[in-house]
């Protein structure tokens, strides 16, 4: 039976996943950077499908999940290498353009990206699973949640598109998140497996999170003007000497 409290319920969960997803948004912004501009969107339209597929599956078997430790630790590592290789791998005058796309598996380097989508999602799908289910035992409920929720997550990704291609020192300040998103999801799994016995509050990754995006696009924006009031001053000297 459908009560007025199952859409409230729906527009908690809507909002949860947008709280817990803001690493998520910006770690697959990177991924999908890579790949040319007309090829972004498809990946990240073939990467809803199969993140709607995944919930969908995850959802019906949540309670599989909370033995999944392993799946943050793998993911924890693979951002941990991410960030690494574009710091410390990375021709520093270059690293600010995003590292191209490469096959992967046998697959192109298109196809291979939307499989990188596809284990990201899976990584920070589990929290997002595993709150709907405390706050509903209704599939319909829990399930309309997180499929919404991803929706959202794939408009705050095209934004983030839109920024980092205009202003391409925030490519520097992305990384540092997935760095931050890595060292959490390693505290995470210690966490669980009593190794630690504190945990980071969700408010303080966001607040910290919002902080580095932050202090990165008004870094970004000022390089950028600095950069365009050079150009018009050289642009100026040629014409004079013209």
């Amino acid at each position: 039976m459908v009560h007025p409290g199952d859409f409230v319920t729906i527009a908690l969960l809507v909002a949860l996943e947008g709280l817990l997803s803001a690493d998520n948004a910006m770690v697959l912004a990177v991924l999908v950077l890579g790949l040319p501009k007309r090829q972004q969107k498809p990946a990240l339209r073939y990467g809803i499908v199969g993140a709607f597929a995944f919930r969908t599956i995850a959802t019906l078997s949540a309670y599989v999940l909370i033995r999944l430790g392993w799946v943050k630790l793998a993911g924890a590592a693979y951002l941990f290498y991410l960030s690494f290789r574009h710091f410390f791998m990375t021709d520093p005058e270059t690293r600010r353009t995003p590292p191209p796309a490469k096959p992967w598996l046998g697959l192109n380097a298109f196809w291979a990206t939307v499989v990188k989508v596809e284990l990201t999602d899976i990584v920070f799908a589990i929290d997002s699973i595993l709150v709907g289910v405390a706050m509903s035992q209704k599939f319909w409920v829990i399930l309309s949640g997180g499929l919404l929720g991803i929706v959202m997550m794939r408009l705050v990704i095209g934004r983030l598109l839109v920024l980092i291609e205009r202003y391409p020192p925030l490519v520097d300040g992305a990384f540092v998140i997935i760095f931050w998103v890595s060292a959490k999801l390693m505290l995470e799994f210690l966490n669980r497996e009593g190794l630690v016995r504190f945990e980071i509050p969700n408010w303080f990754s966001l607040t910290l999170i919002v902080g580095i995006f932050v202090s990165a696009f008004l870094y970004a924006r000022s390089h950028e003007r600095k950069r365009a009031r050079l150009t018009a001053l050289e642009q100026k000297t040629k014409e004079m000497f013209k």
